[in-house]
């Protein structure tokens, strides 16, 4: 991935964000990074009052940074994820549905989670995005009841 990686209040997330995915498709557009995907939100280290962010978009391979555009990947590991499809106001629908089955299923969850938005399309019905949530082994899971 191509990001911008920050930290910002909860309060500074949603559409707060597509500033930093700007400065990516600038690098985009200049020809310094090449895009293969779709755009990705990772969230990581969530807090009482913040979250660290890294704001992107799919690319092939690694690359040396450019300005403030880094490489970075998605999270390894085992994950709960669902498709979330509807209008992103509604996202967190998506993200009780995985607390749900991590509860059901006894899993715990990591501090890592991230959002893939599919393609864009006009009618906000259509719009696709998968959801991840990292999940610690499960034996951690197991112990933290």
């Amino acid at each position: 991935m191509a990001v911008v990686k920050d930290r910002r209040k909860w309060t500074e997330l949603g559409g707060k964000l597509i500033p930093l995915l700007d400065r990516v498709y600038d690098a985009v557009r200049a020809g310094k990074v090449v895009q293969t995907g779709h755009n990705i939100f990772i969230f990581r280290d969530g807090s009482k009052d913040s979250v660290a962010v890294e704001i992107g978009v799919e690319v092939s391979s690694a690359f040396e940074p450019t300005e403030d555009i880094l490489y970075s990947m998605t999270p390894a590991g085992e994950v709960a994820w669902t498709i979330h499809k509807g209008d992103y106001a509604a996202l967190g629908n998506a993200y009780a549905a995985i607390v749900r089955w991590c509860e059901q299923h006894g899993r715990a969850r990591a501090n890592i989670w991230w959002e893939v938005y599919g393609d864009w399309e006009q009618d906000p019905e259509q719009l696709e995005t998968t959801v991840f949530y990292s999940l610690l082994p499960s034996d951690v899971g197991r112990q933290l009841k």
